[in-house]
């Protein structure tokens, strides 16, 4: 059997999958994101679905309507609380650079145009070290990021004239057809038997970027490194070549300098996200999840999240959730390969929500124990503190038993939108 995945995880050699929260190309389409904003702003009803793949358009996350059984429709209620104070709840964008189609689930970024010795590299942003860049360019501020430059953490790039960026080091090929088979059906499909990612960065590649004249680190994955003209005919033609672009690509509007790139979703304390998934720090984790293997990011250090100097936050995988497609509760790597739907992962601090913010994600596999699962406690999971709780309860560890905690992989994750 075999499948093609947009946003998986896998650790080291065993390929021990974590994930993302998966919208699917191919046999599961890509992801599709609609949301009908009715009254004054409020949300009707925010949904995330798998799309027109195999499987069908199947509704992920709905948010019901406040209207939902009151007497007061929700053309008469007000416009929601983010708008007022966004920490407060409804939808927010995060990533403000980026016009958003939520139906379709993409968001349009500014493609940069940089070079690194001879060749050309296109390049996008989303978040910075610097908060009054952050502010004035519409990306994320992460503190974080300024922990990044260890060892190749960070690249190095200058700002010449045409405000262009020359970059040192760092290139990906985006030639390799990425493959990922299962590992089997139904519950023993999870992991794949084989994982090879379709973008490869040299060893000095990461998506983070240290401006020396500013000294200002940037999350800049690169997008593409090819020709002008083959980026031009891209986009008069409307055709994505993904051995030219990166695998999130789904549109090029060259004459404008834009790139439109899928999303995924996920949950940060409860609330259902938008983010962008773009390289990761291991070759089946950038298979799985259709991104480029940054070996760079290897460099840096993992666990203590919470701690001093730390550039990394934690994402929480599901590797065995409730399995059915039809079921409320459904999560996690099992159910994903199962039935094509999203694992729904748990993410921590995103901007608005907690300070820790950083786009590196730092991934936490989980299992439930069996004993958990006999006695009916395995549900989903919607937030970092509960898993915790769980954690320290022992209705869930690492994978096969294992010490809970970090699993290794790091997934470049920069959150675009927050749905709630």
């Amino acid at each position: 059997m075999k499948i093609r995945l947009r946003r998986w995880f896998v650790t080291g050699a065993a390929l021990a999958v974590v994930a993302s929260v998966v919208f699917v190309s191919g046999a599961f389409a890509g992801a599709n994101e609609s949301s009908t904003f009715a009254g004054r702003g409020a949300p009707a009803a925010v949904v995330a679905q798998q799309g027109e793949g195999d499987e069908g358009g199947v509704d992920e996350i709905r948010p019901a309507p406040g209207a939902f059984g009151a007497d007061v429709p929700v053309t008469y209620q007000g416009p929601p609380p983010s708008t007022v104070k966004k920490e407060l709840i409804g939808p927010l964008e995060l990533l403000r650079a980026g016009e958003y189609d939520l139906e379709a689930g993409t968001v349009e970024l500014p493609l940069y145009r940089g070079t690194v010795r001879s060749d050309t590299v296109w390049y996008i942003l989303t978040d910075t070290s610097d908060p009054d860049e952050a502010d004035s360019l519409g990306l994320n501020f992460s503190p974080k990021l300024k922990y990044g430059d260890v060892e190749f953490g960070a690249r190095t790039a200058t700002l010449v004239t045409g405000n262009v960026l020359r970059f040192e080091s760092g290139t990906v090929d985006f030639g390799p057809e990425r493959r990922v088979e299962a590992g089997g059906e139904g519950d023993n499909a999870f992991p794949p038997a084989v994982a090879e990612p379709g973008s490869v960065g040299s060893r000095d590649y990461s998506p983070l970027v240290k401006v020396t004249n500013t000294d200002t680190i940037y999350n800049a994955p690169i997008i593409s490194m090819a020709a002008d003209a083959e980026l031009r005919e891209m986009s008069e033609s409307g055709e994505v070549d993904h051995a030219l672009v990166h695998d999130k690509v789904v549109g090029i509007d060259f004459a404008e300098r834009t790139v439109t790139l899928s999303l995924t979703t996920g949950f940060s304390f409860a609330r259902p996200i938008l983010y962008l998934s773009t390289d990761a720090n291991d070759p089946g984790v950038a298979a799985l999840e259709g991104a480029t293997f940054a070996p760079g990011l290897q460099d840096l250090t993992v666990g203590g999240d919470d701690g001093a100097f730390s550039s990394i936050e934690r994402i929480f995988i599901a590797a065995n959730g409730p399995v059915g497609r039809d079921n409320p509760q459904r999560q996690g790597l099992s159910s994903a390969l199962a039935d094509g739907r999203s694992p729904l992962n748990v993410f921590g601090g995103i901007p608005t929500i907690a300070t820790d913010y950083s786009p590196l994600w730092d991934a936490n596999i989980y299992a439930w124990t069996e004993e958990a699962i006999e006695r009916g406690y395995r549900s989903r999971n919607f937030e970092e503190f509960r898993i915790l709780g769980l954690a320290v309860q022992g209705w869930i560890t690492g994978p096969d038993g294992a010490r809970f905690g970090s699993s290794g992989p790091i997934i470049n994750c920069p959150v675009a939108f927050r749905l709630l």
